[in-house]
């Protein structure tokens, strides 16, 4: 998009193309809708290509609930360029290359400002805002002035968005943007907890359960801090081969262990994602004894704006092993398929373009 075409819509409502969520469950629908400009500390952009996480399949089969909302467009792995800025935004300009995130970094509060925890005390208690700074103003309307609902301050499912400048990182125009999409979510999730959460040492043995993106995304970062056993654990066979790709030395399907439980030993488990059923997680108080500790994280333990940059400059100096990651390339107009195909395991992750 030249820097002709930003500036003409600028300011301006733009009308344009984006994957509905009207009912739970039920297949998105293309519409026309109208987003707004931004306002005060907010970006409108324009979306290259976005992809499919399991927490968008989370949330478009949650039926009742607070979190739970229609109309509604999904969506949160992605990649964009700025069209336009608001009021009091600082360090974007159109034309930049940007990934929108779910996690915020205000920059401001004494988390942010802390080496020790990505928890934005500000902003990340704040699971029901349709906006960031504005409550449950949106800035999406269907063809009959409706309001349309966000997703978790992202909304990746449409031709244009309205993201706060505290979920918006700035990257290098270099990398390829399928490649950048997926830095904004389920890589950067999956790399952080290995490196930062877990904080995997030189020599370890680390078990992955689930060898999804984010599983080899874990099995990349423990490779690059030297573990020297690393172990997938998935029911699905067909990814042991590319586990190898990722530094895999061992491979365990449940489904074959017959009596034999796959979660002896000791150590220290690190939770990433949604469980779908919020059940509660037990653990003896003879296995804390013996030092097991487990705990959990969003988005890897990560600071989106000072560690995503990095992740993108060790992907371009080649230090950074992404591979065949993305099995799938649909059009915008196929987006129903990605779900089909992440339903019946046979994606890892599926990238929609949002021009072809």
């Amino acid at each position: 998009m030249d820097k002709a075409s930003l500036s003409s819509t600028e300011g301006k409502p733009i009308r344009c193309k984006a994957a509905i969520l009207r009912k739970a469950g039920e297949a998105l629908v293309i519409e026309e809708i109208q987003v707004d400009p931004p306002q005060a500390y907010e970006v409108r952009i324009k979306i290259l290509c976005t992809s499919l996480c399991h927490t968008d399949v989370t949330f478009w089969k949650l039926e009742s609930g607070p979190l739970a909302r229609f109309p509604r467009i999904l969506g949160h792995e992605a990649v964009g360029v700025v069209e336009s800025i608001g009021a009091n935004v600082d360090g974007f300009k159109q034309g930049d290359v940007v990934l929108p995130v779910f996690q915020p970094q205000c920059e401001e509060c004494k988390e942010c400002k802390s080496p020790k925890s990505n928890w934005c005390t500000r902003y990340t208690n704040d699971f029901l805002s349709n906006t960031r700074r504005y409550g449950m103003t949106s800035r999406f309307k269907d063809s009959f002035g409706e309001v349309i609902h966000h997703f978790i301050f992202v909304s990746s499912f449409t031709e244009y968005t309205v993201v706060d400048i505290a979920h918006l990182v700035k990257i290098s125009p270099e990398i390829p943007v399928d490649i950048a999409a997926l830095l904004s979510c389920g890589v950067a999730t999956g790399i952080g907890a290995a490196w930062k959460v877990a904080d995997v040492e030189e020599g370890s043995t680390v078990a992955i359960f689930g060898l999804g993106a984010v599983g080899l995304a874990v099995a990349e970062g423990v490779r690059l801090r030297g573990a020297t056993k690393i172990i997938g654990v998935d029911l699905n066979p067909a990814k042991f081969e590319i586990g190898k790709r990722y530094g895999m030395t061992d491979f365990v399907n449940p489904a074959l262990c017959g009596e034999k439980t796959i979660s002896e030993g000791s150590g220290k488990t690190v939770i990433l994602g949604m469980e779908q059923k919020a059940l509660p997680v037990s653990l003896g108080s003879y296995d804390l004894l013996r030092g097991r500790t487990i705990c959990g994280t969003l988005f890897g333990g990560l600071k989106p704006k000072l560690d995503i940059p990095i992740l993108v400059d060790r992907y371009l100096k080649k230090e950074l092993n992404l591979d065949g990651l993305i099995t799938h390339e649909l059009s915008f107009e196929e987006i129903n398929k990605a779900f089909d195909l992440l339903a019946e395991g046979n994606s890892i992750r599926c990238v929609v373009w949002m021009d072809k």
